[in-house]
């Protein structure tokens, strides 16, 4: 039986995508890769994170090195930052049905802490994060060590393949949201577990796997 829902953040939770862009831009700026214009953004959407940087000529190996000042930049720009229409209501919703709520993201925790702060969001249990892109599946699994939890114990919310990949790595079931980064057509040759097209699809689905 689910105990914990855990969420990502950016693209799930909350709407970053203009954010995104305007950092990666400035980067783009410094780094001479190339910048994302608006009639891109559908397409980039269609594509997976290496075949994002490839299209942008972004070195993958140096995207470790350019997190802190991805992240520098973008905690700059936080008050601009929102809830995806009926996330904060379906938060509250879950936590009133008795289950833990927690964030596993490639964000930073302190803009996500700060992020919560300013919302007066008191109902996330735990948030645990990694700057790898693609370690999410390593970070899951010690959130499960962690809470001493069995697979079954715990469903995941996020918009991207790399969520679908990582939580079939762990044997983690998985909610897609269709509001992200990723469009349909990205996700579908990794066939999530459940599919949400609005927030409260998401209470529907927790529902009834415990019916």
């Amino acid at each position: 039986m689910t105990k914990y829902i855990a969420f990502d953040f950016d693209g799930t939770l909350v709407d970053s995508q203009n954010i995104a862009i305007s950092v990666v831009n400035q980067l783009a700026k410094k780094h001479n890769f190339k910048s994302i214009e608006k009639e891109n953004i559908d397409y980039l959407k269609s594509l997976s994170v290496l075949e994002r940087c490839k299209f942008l000529n972004v070195p993958v190996y140096k995207l470790p090195f350019w997190a802190p000042e991805f992240y520098r930049i973008y905690k700059d720009s936080i008050k601009h930052l929102c809830f995806f229409d009926g996330i904060s209501d379906l938060l509250n919703q879950l936590a009133d049905l008795d289950y833990k709520l927690a964030i596993i993201s490639s964000n930073s925790e302190n803009i996500i802490r700060d992020f919560l702060k300013r919302k007066q969001i008191e109902n996330v249990d735990q948030i645990f994060c990694s700057s790898n892109l693609f370690g999410k599946n390593k970070v899951i699994k010690k959130f499960l060590k962690k809470n001493k939890l069995k697979n079954s114990e715990l469903i995941y919310v996020g918009d991207e393949s790399r969520d679908i990949i990582a939580c079939k790595e762990v044997g983690v079931e998985i909610i897609w949201v269709s509001w992200g980064y990723d469009s349909i057509d990205t996700i579908k040759e990794e066939s999530p577990d459940y599919i949400a097209k609005e927030p409260q699809d998401i209470l529907s689905i927790v529902k009834s796997l415990s019916d």
